[in-house]
């Protein structure tokens, strides 16, 4: 199989395509993505929930490329597209996906908000592990996911290149593999075509954001 085949093996397991329904809260998982505020804001446009929460500082892929943190830059983006000011809400302290929860629940509890459904908005290729992770830090939820709807093919961008989209993507289905073991996500079923392909792409080189397992 040619990388991109490969790639796009795991792109398809990290997608979970949840059907949406209307919400009490949009709760948007920061990252190196703006393209995933501009989803969030339509979702917000469309009458989907009544509050959009921005979640994240900066983080690995962002430090230094972001002026501000991930909740203020989306936030903006979000602005931009016509969301009122009124309907967002920012947390700007946590700098991975279990913090991004917590905080973004903290938040809410301190508004007197204690949302029974809600739409999670990341990238494509992190849907799978930020449902995995919020199913285990925030139970007793309605949680659908939901991704701008960007195929793998047509995502990578200039400032997005598909060689960091494929080492990252490598590096989050591992975590979808080894995390709950740490207690950190719910456990996912893993297809052996998905592990396999994930062992190629090791194999090849892709393992810049891979994580320790001892």
């Amino acid at each position: 199989m040619t990388t991109d085949e490969l790639a796009k093996i795991l792109w398809d397991y990290m997608r979970l395509d949840h059907v949406l329904e209307p919400s009490d809260v949009i709760l948007v998982l920061g990252s190196n993505d703006l393209r995933v505020a501009a989803h969030a804001a339509d979702l917000y446009l469309r009458g989907l929930a009544p509050w959009l929460v921005f979640s994240g500082n900066v983080g690995r892929l962002t430090e230094g490329v972001f002026k501000k943190s991930e909740a203020e830059m989306f936030a903006e983006v979000a602005m931009a597209k016509g969301v009122p000011e009124s309907a967002i809400l920012q947390e700007s302290r946590s700098t991975n996906t279990g913090a991004n929860i917590d905080l973004s629940r903290e938040l809410l509890a301190a508004r007197g908000i204690d949302p029974q459904r809600l739409i999670v908005v990341q990238k494509p290729y992190m849907e799978r592990r930020g449902y995995a992770t919020f199913m285990k830090r925030w139970l007793g939820k309605d949680v659908r996911m939901s991704s701008p709807p960007l195929s793998f093919e047509t995502y990578p961008t200039e400032e997005l290149p598909k060689e960091l989209i494929i080492n990252v993507l490598v590096g989050d289905v591992q975590r979808v593999r080894v995390y709950p073991d740490l207690g950190f996500q719910i456990p996912q079923p893993m297809p052996d075509e998905v592990w396999a392909a994930w062992e190629e792409l090791v194999a090849r080189g892709y393992s810049h954001h891979l994580v320790s397992k001892s």
